[in-house]
């Protein structure tokens, strides 16, 4: 039993809960963000100087996606017709089968998260009129993680639906998975390296490591998200990187020249 049974459905607490820790994670760390200059990745003058576009730009790109998001999604699960009042109650796996259906859902989503991320930025087309729009953030902050062209929203919704059906799970613990996409995103793109955090410490795909990927002469590399590094490693696109101290305070992230 979890919490939210009562009052609303697995399908559309899926839909919600996302959203809701979006806003919340990413607005923690956007409040805090200024007030940390020894975590941060860059300088709030070069978050300034370098983004192109204003935060309330952003914000409301952010917003539609979301909406488009939402309207995909119950759609989707209309289609799936895990709404139909003939349907048997969903049976609940038990925690550890729930736990490896994650796993095989991250690396579903990570294949399909690389192998579109890397076309978008091969494709001159796609790159110019679609893509781009994320790298506008040259610096990325968190509440930016989710500023794509509403384009990218199918993209992403098919990776996920790509995940939820590979792995054989249910609405509800696709719940647990896609809160969890959210917060992995929003925590690459906050700029900051604090310590402890769980997201550093478990995954090689961490701040850090998409940080190179934004930067100018790192486009062409790292281009996994947003869990592992595999994809990288194997298809010859992984930026080795050092994170140093900046001389003027804080910190940098350093790309190093690749092994041949």
């Amino acid at each position: 039993m979890v919490v939210w049974e009562e009052y609303v459905s697995d399908e559309t607490m899926g839909t919600i809960a996302p959203i809701i820790v979006y806003w919340i994670y990413a607005g923690v760390n956007q409040f805090l963000s200024p007030s940390l200059d020894k975590y941060r990745l860059h300088t709030l003058d070069e978050e300034h100087e370098k983004n192109v576009i204003p935060i309330t730009t952003v914000v409301k790109g952010v917003l539609l996606q979301q909406l488009l998001q939402i309207l995909i999604t119950q759609l989707g699960f209309f289609i799936t017709s895990y709404t139909e009042e003939t349907s048997r109650p969903t049976v609940q796996p038990s925690v550890p089968i729930q736990i490896l259906q994650i796993l095989i859902a991250m690396f579903i989503f990570d294949t399909c998260q690389y192998f579109v991320h890397r076309y978008m930025h091969h494709n001159k087309f796609l790159y110019r009129h679609v893509h781009s729009h994320h790298h506008r953030l040259v610096v990325p902050y968190a509440v930016g993680a989710l500023y794509n062209h509403p384009v990218e929203v199918v993209s992403d919704m098919l990776g996920g639906a790509a995940a939820f059906f590979g792995s054989g799970m249910t609405p509800r613990t696709s719940v647990w998975l896609f809160c969890l996409i959210t917060v992995k995103a929003v925590d690459d793109h906050s700029g900051l390296r604090l310590p402890g955090n769980l997201f550093h410490v478990l995954f090689k795909n961490n701040g850090a490591y998409h940080d190179v990927h934004h930067q100018v002469n790192g486009v062409k590399y790292n281009y996994s998200q947003p869990f592992f590094t595999f994809w990288d490693r194997v298809m010859g696109t992984h930026m080795p990187y050092n994170v140093m101290k900046r001389p003027g305070g804080g910190l940098e992230v350093r790309m190093m020249k690749k092994r041949s």
